[in-house]
């Protein structure tokens, strides 16, 4: 009988750490394993007083996420290499492998992570944005 209560104890403890440990990388709200770069290109388009081309280069390390967040501009991302997912609110998840590429309109929220546990994500992201209102604007988690 005390075998038993062990084994059953030892059970409970066991899935009590594996509830924990499952984390939905959607719902998590710490940005974490982005590798920083700089720009490839940022520059105001000509015959424009405050319209910008940015090109960043971003490389998330293998679990790397950046959650919920939105671009007041249109962005079209492209991946290098890797194997990363992106996700819009209210839509499944999408799967991008290099050479795929994908449009996010402005203003939609959404979030991105690399679900590999041993290779880097690297991807390209194109906006064309007003002077300096192109970069993410992180949301609070979704309930």
């Amino acid at each position: 009988m005390t075998k038993t209560f062990d084994l059953i104890k030892i059970g409970i403890a066991a899935m009590g750490i594996v509830c924990v440990l499952h984390v939905d990388p959607v719902v998590s709200q710490e940005k974490r394993g982005a590798i920083p770069h700089a720009p490839l290109l940022d520059t105001v388009l000509p015959a424009t007083s405050n319209l910008e081309a940015a090109v960043y280069e971003t490389e998330y390390a293998p679990g790397g996420i950046n959650p919920r967040h939105l671009h007041p501009a249109a962005i079209t991302f492209y991946v290098v290499s890797g194997t990363g997912i992106w996700q819009e609110d209210g839509k499944p998840p999408v799967t991008l492998h290099a050479g795929d590429s994908l449009f996010v309109p402005a203003g939609t929220i959404h979030a991105h992570w690399n679900p590999s546990t041993t290779d880097n994500l690297r991807f390209l992201e194109f906006i064309v944005a007003e002077n300096g209102k192109g970069r993410s604007i992180p949301q609070p988690a979704k309930k």
